[in-house]
């Protein structure tokens, strides 16, 4: 007894609430389990498609497998909006598991009868995603409706944590199994944690839905009207949008840089993304800490220090140095999604939160997966190597922007924080 109420002491005081509802213990485990097929995913869909596709036309495959296992999901969250927006958080989790699992889960079979070329694959990975972002939505209503206000930053920080997590285990899992056993069925395994998590739900009692909802209808179209009439708000969403357009490319480049440029097996792909991982999990640990620091030039820090420790790899360094710098680059980046949602929340009036929160989810939804889709054509112009010290080097000069701007802003209005 002793030591259980001493490693109950070692538990954050905001965690333990969370941690002793059974429903969430059961649901978290779930969307582990999904988020280490996802993991696992990120580094077999890229080879699956290298392996597929013509070496000479690589490079667009590869980006545009990569941009279909996303970007299909701002489609469906913009066609289906009048539909789904009345579905009850538990049936939208359910519906975006289903088909997730099932057409991935098609990729392996098809792979095995022969029948797996590289238009069928992107197909098929564009139908998975297509209700994915519904999905999230699901979740994270779901657990809005399941934890009281005041537990809910506890449980959303445990199930983001988590997400931090499978890029370490899964990276390094997949770079195994896509060079001694197949990258299809790496998939098949993705497609297996998304069944696993759909009969968790159906297997749970969850509470009704109706007593809470992400924003208001009309909150993504007001919110863009309010972020407009403040300006500095709207340079932050217009700052981490062409952040995450820029990290984009990187998904593509890295993969044809490790079988192109180095020629090496999908280990050495799984160790970069497990260390990127580690650096970003390790990163997110010291938000704490980096909330005492003024938070706008700390977010344009992140942004020119992440673009600093892409640049080695234009330059032709040995691998040992940019497999450093990208773990490094992980502990840069892992922060920012926290330090601007906080810069937002900070800046925002209290009255307008939901509405301008709900506008910026609706506006990052397109920004990585535009930039993965401009990976493969960059790739194959460019050349694996130059599009990700490029990619750095127009990320430096971003940040370097935006710091200009905040100095400018703020010798206009010396008063501001």
């Amino acid at each position: 007894m002793n030591a259980t109420n001493h490693a109950r002491r070692l538990i954050p005081a905001a965690y333990r609430p969370v941690l002793a509802n059974r429903v969430f213990r059961r649901l978290i485990l779930g969307f582990g389990v999904s988020y280490l097929g996802d993991g696992m995913s990120f580094v077999a869909v890229a080879w699956l498609a290298i392996e597929l596709a013509p070496p000479a036309s690589a490079g667009l495959w590869v980006g545009g497998a990569v941009a279909a296992y996303t970007l299909p999901g701002v489609a469906g969250a913009l066609v289906f909006g009048r539909r789904l927006r009345r579905v009850p958080a538990r049936k939208l989790l359910l519906a975006d598991n289903a088909v997730r699992g099932v057409l991935l889960g098609v990729v392996p079979l098809a792979w095995m009868a022969g029948w797996l070329t590289p238009p069928v694959y992107v197909v098929l990975l564009a139908g998975s995603s297509l209700l994915h972002a519904w999905g999230s939505a699901g979740k994270y209503t779901l657990l809005a409706e399941l934890l009281p206000a005041e537990q809910r930053l506890a449980g959303n920080t445990l199930v983001s944590s988590l997400n931090f997590a499978a890029t370490i285990a899964g990276p390094a899992i997949a770079g195994v199994l896509v060079t001694y056993v197949s990258s299809a069925l790496v998939l098949g395994l993705d497609a297996l944690t998304y069944v696993f998590l759909a009969v968790l739900v159906l297997r749970t009692k969850l509470p009704e839905s109706g007593g809470v909802s992400p924003a208001d209808r009309a909150a993504a179209r007001g919110g863009l009207a309010l972020l407009r009439s403040h300006p500095e708000l709207l340079g932050l969403l217009t700052l981490t949008w062409f952040f995450n357009f820029l990290y984009g490319p990187v998904e593509v480049a890295l993969p044809l840089h490790v079988t192109v440029d180095l020629r090496a097996p999908g280990t050495l792909l799984g160790l970069y993304w497990m260390l990127f991982g580690i650096g970003a999990v390790l990163g997110g640990l010291a938000v704490g800490a980096l909330q005492r620091l003024p938070l706008w030039p700390v977010t344009v820090a992140i942004v020119i220090g992440w673009g600093v420790l892409l640049m080695p790899f234009g330059f032709g360094v040995p691998t040992g140095v940019t497999v450093v710098c990208f773990a490094l680059g992980g502990a840069i980046y892992g922060p920012f999604v926290a330090l601007s949602v906080t810069l937002m929340q900070t800046k925002s009036p209290p009255e307008h939160l939901a509405a301008m929160l709900a506008a910026r989810s609706a506006v990052l939804l397109t920004a990585s997966p535009l930039g993965t889709a401009l990976g493969g054509p960059l790739t194959t112009a460019l050349g694996p190597q130059a599009t990700l010290g490029g990619s750095g080097l127009v990320t430096v000069a971003l940040g370097v922007i935006a710091c200009v701007l905040l100095l400018v802003a703020r010798r206009r209005q010396p008063a501001a924080a």
